[in-house]
């Protein structure tokens, strides 16, 4: 069966998806929060290998619906290489419903939109794409690599090239101070990219980042778990959407969430104010069970 390199991160949704490492590590590996590719030098691997993985799923799984092109950053990979890899996939596991795949903002700005059609048409059906935060001076703090306009853009481009798009936002990452600020201007932010769907993780506090660092040093300080649920009710309260589903179900949340937006809106805040009032931390997942 498929061996893969290093620790490998998906989205929650993709959980029932074949995972195939198209890339090793993460282009960008600025980020201050993140741990995920620490041990791994980037790099793309070559057809040969994704080809293998592709022959070994075919011949020992049953028909995939699913296909995720992990590590990070693998829309960055060129064009006519990624096309490569979507038509072997097409071949090699013709059942496959849907391809998805990480993306920053840079990635998707570095393609077409004719070109993000033409992966479309070889079924890469969703893009994940970091936010993180709407605040812009927070956005150069934790070294994301874009600005809010470069977040914006690149969210337009995928919605308008008929790929569905979900961006990742992250509690606590502003640090108590930012707290609000952050909350604000991403429930902006996400007003503005309007995506599909929208999913809150808390932050971790990964040994061996920036932000670890800055926190042991007291440059730190993060909000305790009622003040990441106060900043995710901010989120969903100012923020307005065509269509989109709001999870925050990650491993790292304290407080599961997950409604459709517009309709759900009033039913998950208020579930969200019955947790605030009350302040009980038996109603949170316990810290043992939270994880990246």
């Amino acid at each position: 069966m498929i061996e893969y390199e290093g620790t490998v991160y998906r989205p929650p949704s993709e959980a029932r998806s074949l995972i195939i490492q198209v890339t090793l590590g993460c282009r960008h590996g600025k980020c201050t929060f993140c741990g995920s590719y620490l041990e791994k030098p980037f790099r793309i691997r070559n057809l040969e290998e994704i080809r293998a993985d592709l022959e070994d799923a075919a011949r020992h799984l049953g028909p995939v619906i699913r296909v995720f092109l992990a590590d990070g950053d693998a829309l960055c990979i060129p064009q006519k290489r990624l096309v490569e890899i979507l038509e072997s996939v097409n071949e090699l596991l013709p059942s496959v419903e849907r391809i998805g795949i990480y993306a920053n903002a840079h990635d998707i700005l570095g393609k077409s939109l004719d070109e993000l059609q033409h992966l479309r048409s070889l079924k890469l059906g969703i893009i994940y794409l970091g936010v993180e935060t709407g605040d812009e001076e927070l956005l150069v703090k934790i070294k994301k690599g874009a600005t809010y306009q470069q977040m914006v853009q690149a969210a337009r481009r995928v919605k308008e090239s008929g790929i569905s798009l979900s961006v990742t936002v992250l509690l606590g990452i502003g640090g108590i101070e930012g707290s609000r600020n952050h909350a604000k201007d991403t429930a902006r932010i996400l007003t503005d990219m309007d995506p599909d769907y929208v999913g809150a993780l808390s932050v971790m506090l990964v040994p061996g980042t920036d932000l670890h660092r800055d926190y042991m040093q007291g440059r730190f300080k993060l909000p305790d778990p009622f003040g990441l649920i106060e900043e995710l009710r901010t989120m969903i309260a100012e923020s307005s959407f065509s269509n989109c589903v709001f999870r925050s179900n990650h491993a790292s949340n304290y407080l599961p969430v997950k409604a459709t937006l517009p309709e759900g809106k009033q039913a998950i805040l208020a579930a969200i104010d019955r947790v605030l009032a009350v302040r009980d931390s038996r109603a949170l997942r316990p810290e043992f069970l939270r994880a990246l």
